[in-house]
């Protein structure tokens, strides 16, 4: 695992990034929908090529190249992950409807052990 230094402070320009990323992908959302009589291919367009023009902004940006690494060091940090096998699965798996069962019981007999001394012993209702 890396040991990266978060840095919060981004420049006006990866700001300024940002936001016409926003406006492209909000101009892509309103073009879909202002050009109604329009074509599919024509609106989709519009849509997409919104959407694109913002994820090329996003991306040349600062925050867009941290989000980059982020994701390699987080594809590299899953590759480590050593999953159960198969057996092992399904021995974790008994283990845990044993516990729960246990638990079921557990509990059943201590409502059942509660609500027999509120109501006869205690209240005398029965």
């Amino acid at each position: 695992m890396s040991n990266q230094s978060i840095q919060t402070v981004s420049t006006s320009g990866d700001k300024l990034k940002i936001m016409l990323a926003v406006v492209a992908a909000i101009a892509g959302v309103v073009g879909f929908y202002a050009l109604v009589g329009q074509p599919k291919y024509v609106r989709l367009g519009a849509l997409v090529g919104g959407v694109v023009v913002a994820a090329i902004l996003v991306l040349i940006s600062q925050t867009g190249r941290d989000l980059i690494a982020f994701a390699k060091e987080s594809v590299r940090e899953a590759k480590k992950v050593v999953w159960p096998t198969r057996k092992e699965a399904g021995q974790m798996t008994l283990v845990v409807f044993g516990f729960v069962l246990i638990m079921a019981v557990f509990l059943f007999t201590t409502d059942k052990v509660l609500e027999y001394l509120i109501m006869n012993v205690i209240l005398g209702l029965k």
